[in-house]
């Protein structure tokens, strides 16, 4: 089971050591401090907080209390907070992990499966000018909800590891898993959890009554008439869903805006800012993510690691900065299905990332430090194991492309 965290807001003021830090009043990539959280150790640290932040939010069940002067009230929150806040309200619920991986994997496989041949089902009859049967997609979207809010890593692992199939397919897949795993993240409930994961299944569904040859080509090297007629599929796609039977206004909205940026730069409306639906931004983002990890014919896919940082970058401009935080704990800075290389030498894959350990997630070692395969896989938690066989301190060293040292996930592990 997931710990509970009981977070309160502290001005920098009151701080001493032995808090644990779990949140600040700026994005955590723009301090030295570590994503996940951290108990303060040294004055120095103390007189970092205190330079660079007004408030924190501390976990009391994880480190010191603190003086009850220093505690600031929701009410005192500052223009700098309302877009965390925006977070809070969304909350529903704090959802716990119930299994464990072993547990999880065959019961998350074959909700896949079934998704997976329905959305192949759904293509084909819109490509071939039949209706869209939401029937065909419920049963599987609903598995694959109750997988993921018993434990998101299953449908994470799957999702990186069937990365052979069809792009299209694939993709629609991926957004769906990590628009609901995002949104169990933030606390949604199960009927918000549902329209993310329908959402993400059908938010190109447009893209069906456009040219193959458009679709695969480089957007970046279309002609203006050629990249208008592709940023139509948003307006193919609403027609089609809103003859559809059992769509949520919530879902047409996704379709709509998930191609609004923050900074007014998307289509089709131009929207900015909070003026896009929370729905449409999470949608912006995963979809953004999965493009960027996805081997095209044209381009080849970043790394997790990489990709995570390009959407870091692109905060404040494509993407709500609070809103990209938010995804980077979701699937933290090495996301599940990353090849690392650890400190000793090894080389493995991450197969969950913890709530509050980020940087420290498990790993199922490949690779001995010789860059030889292991007789045998074995997974360690890095939240657990802080040394190496000889006493020093074990930590990921980086990330490392797909393919690395010939490894081929779906080779190993697909049988």
């Amino acid at each position: 089971m997931e710990v509970l965290h009981q977070e309160i807001r502290v001005s920098v003021r009151g701080l001493e050591i032995g808090m644990f830090v779990c949140r600040l009043d700026r994005p955590w990539l723009e301090s030295s401090f570590p994503l996940q959280g951290f108990t303060i150790g040294t004055d120095q640290e103390l007189r970092t907080l205190q330079r660079i932040c007004n408030y924190v939010y501390i976990d009391i069940a994880n480190g010191r209390s603190p003086d009850p002067r220093w505690v600031e009230l929701e009410e005192a929150v500052v223009e700098s907070a309302r877009e965390q806040d925006e977070f809070a309200e969304l909350r529903r619920t704090t959802w716990a992990v119930e299994t464990d991986l072993a547990t999880e994997l065959p019961r998350a496989e074959a909700a896949m499966d079934a998704l997976t041949y329905g959305i192949g089902e759904i293509l084909d009859d819109l490509k071939h000018g039949r209706g869209l049967d939401l029937q065909k997609l419920r049963q599987g979207v609903d598995d694959m909800i109750g997988s993921i809010t018993r434990n998101p890593a299953a449908f994470g692992w799957l999702r990186e590891i069937k990365r052979k199939d069809s792009f299209t397919y694939h993709h629609a897949l991926a957004c769906s898993v990590w628009a609901a795993s995002f949104g169990r993240h933030l606390g949604l409930d199960i009927n918000e959890l549902r329209d993310l994961a329908l959402g993400g299944l059908l938010f190109d569904v447009g893209k069906t009554l456009l040219p193959e040859g458009l679709l695969m080509a480089d957007e970046q090297s279309l002609q203006p008439h050629e990249r208008d007629q592709l940023h139509r599929h948003v307006e193919l796609g609403l027609e089609i869903l809103q003859n559809t039977p059992g769509i949520s206004p919530q879902i047409l909205e996704m379709v709509a805006t998930h191609h609004e940026r923050h900074d007014g730069s998307g289509y089709p409306a131009g929207l900015s800012g909070s003026a896009i639906p929370i729905g449409g931004r999470i949608l912006g983002v995963v979809d953004t993510y999965d493009m960027l990890t996805g081997a095209r014919k044209h381009v080849p896919g970043l790394a997790p690691h990489q990709a995570v940082a390009e959407l870091y970058q692109a905060r404040g401009t494509l993407f709500q900065p609070e809103l990209v935080e938010q995804f980077i704990q979701t699937c933290g800075i090495y996301p599940t299905g990353s090849l690392v290389e650890l400190s000793d030498g090894q080389v493995g894959v991450v197969t969950a990332v913890h709530s509050l350990k980020r940087l420290r997630p498990n790993i199922m070692l490949l690779l001995d430090d010789r860059r030889l395969p292991l007789p045998q896989f074995r997974t360690i938690d890095l939240g657990e194991v802080r040394e190496d066989a000889n006493g020093r301190p074990l930590t990921i060293k980086g990330g490392l492309a797909p393919g690395s040292f010939g490894i081929d996930l779906a080779e190993l592990f697909l049988d």
